[in-house]
């Protein structure tokens, strides 16, 4: 286990308060975001000064990989692919 300096816990402060500031900047422009929506209701587009706001629906398809390994079961293995990742997380 790597041990802790007082630069790097200052490092891990300023991180925890800096994410704590994202996060509510998140939440405000999420309101924002929910308020141009209502307003705009089944509108898709909207010009407001200079910028144009498109809300409208899309669709796409997606393959449910849970209801095909139940169809084929393992022949779904060979086309299965490893993703390797090493998640940074404070807890």
């Amino acid at each position: 286990m790597c041990k802790p300096n007082p630069t790097i816990e200052k490092t891990v402060s300023d991180l925890m308060e800096i994410r704590a500031m994202i996060e509510e900047l998140q939440n405000q422009a999420e309101a924002l975001t929910d308020t141009v929506k209502a307003y705009m209701g089944d509108e898709e587009t909207m010009l407001v000064g200079s910028w144009k706001i498109t809300y409208r629906e899309t669709v796409s398809k997606r393959i449910d990989s849970a209801e095909l390994k139940k169809v084929l079961g393992d022949c779904l293995d060979p086309y299965y692919k490893t993703v390797i990742t090493r998640p940074f997380r404070i807890a």
